[in-house]
């Protein structure tokens, strides 16, 4: 991967419109292609210039990249997408409304499969400790009648007479760039090179049926919502013998009723009432390994906070898990026995009725014992 800042790359600011960022692409890749551009450097400034669109031209790996910078573009696993480039590919988009062509490359060139993106729902537990889950998906594969050929069995494909098997059809044409070559898809052959008498019956000449697979995958202990996972291979096939693209797994985490997320920290809520609060207790405190004892000495105020070490979730990259923080409510008593309400009344006539206002509130102590 490029150094260098995507923006500074492409030369826009950090909040371009999608306009914008084309419109930048595009001079920029006309002006650096290496059929244009003759200079020793232009391919790799090409290919840093495609690398950033890629990003960039991208909502979801934009959003990404500028909250985590390029390790946020990599899966859990450390692996990045392949910005692979393919200059006629992307010659043609820049350039085929003036009918220019490469001239680089036939187009059976072995060429990167498509990757696959699908939601992976996963509950709280299950992406706190990790769980082998069944995804099925749909992708295109090699035609199991005609083996990729896309003409029945017994038939066989025979060579475009109209592009001579090179499934585009060319001509000079002066532009402001120069003598160029003026390239068209064959309205013979579509583009193959081949024309089929006899298209596969399954496939209709395609070479690729879609299926439906069934696959295992092991989710790794300590994922959140918004994890990506890369299965490399797991995608589109390959075009003349290319690799197979990646399938890439989203995971979406359901929420839980008690436990709330924080980085590695789950958050509970915890109410005590007040005669446990004054006095202190030993409660048992729900954990997702379980319940666990907790000691509440005598004097909890509101909002007092306890670490409860080991309880939390693992980490993805080191061994050791984060830490549950129980945060202490004092619920005070609504409906009172006749028995109560003496006890109270006889305990509040030795307090005394003074008051004092308090600097900070309940929410500062809060957001200050959690570093907010």
């Amino acid at each position: 991967m490029s150094d260098r800042d995507y923006y500074d790359v492409l030369g826009v600011g950090r909040n371009a419109s999608d306009d914008e960022i084309k419109g930048a692409f595009r001079k920029l890749a006309r002006q650096y292609h290496p059929d244009v551009n003759k200079e020793s450097d232009a391919e790799e400034k090409f290919k840093e210039i495609n690398e950033a669109y890629g990003v960039l031209s991208d909502a979801d790996k934009r959003a990404r990249y500028d909250r985590f910078g390029k390790e946020g573009l990599g899966n859990m696993n450390g692996g990045f997408h392949d910005y692979t480039v393919d200059f006629a590919d992307i010659f043609d988009e820049l350039f085929g409304g003036f009918g220019f062509s490469t001239g680089r490359r036939s187009r059976r060139t072995p060429r990167r499969g498509r990757d696959l993106q699908m939601q992976v729902t996963l509950t709280f537990e299950e992406a706190v400790f990790g769980v082998e889950k069944e995804i099925e998906f749909e992708r295109e594969e090699t035609c199991s009648r005609c083996n990729g050929s896309g003409a029945e069995p017994g038939t066989t494909p025979t060579r475009c007479s109209t592009c001579g098997g090179q499934g585009e059809v060319r001509q000079l044409r002066q532009t402001i760039l120069g003598q160029m070559v003026q390239t068209a898809t064959c309205p013979t052959c579509n583009g193959r090179g081949e024309v089929l008498s006899s298209p596969c019956k399954i496939c209709r000449g395609s070479g690729l049926e879609r299926k439906r697979i069934t696959k295992k995958v092991q989710i790794p202990a300590g994922v959140d919502g918004g994890t990506q996972i890369r299965l490399a291979g797991e995608g589109g096939p390959g075009v003349y013998g290319g690799p197979n693209g990646s399938l890439f797994l989203v995971l979406n985490v359901q929420p839980h009723k008690f436990f709330k997320r924080r980085e590695n920290d789950i958050l509970l809520n915890l109410d005590i009432n007040i005669a446990q609060a004054t006095l202190g207790a030993e409660v048992q405190v729900p954990t997702l390994d379980g319940e666990d004892k907790l000691k509440i000495p005598a004097g909890t105020q509101p909002g007092k906070i306890f670490h409860i070490k080991g309880k939390g979730v693992p980490y993805l990259r080191r061994n050791g898990r984060g830490d549950q923080l129980v945060i202490v409510n004092i619920e005070v008593p609504t409906k009172l026995t006749k028995e109560q309400r003496e006890l109270f009344e006889k305990l509040a006539s030795t307090m005394g009725t003074t008051v004092k206002p308090q600097e900070k509130g309940f929410l500062d102590w809060l957001n200050e014992a959690l570093g907010g």
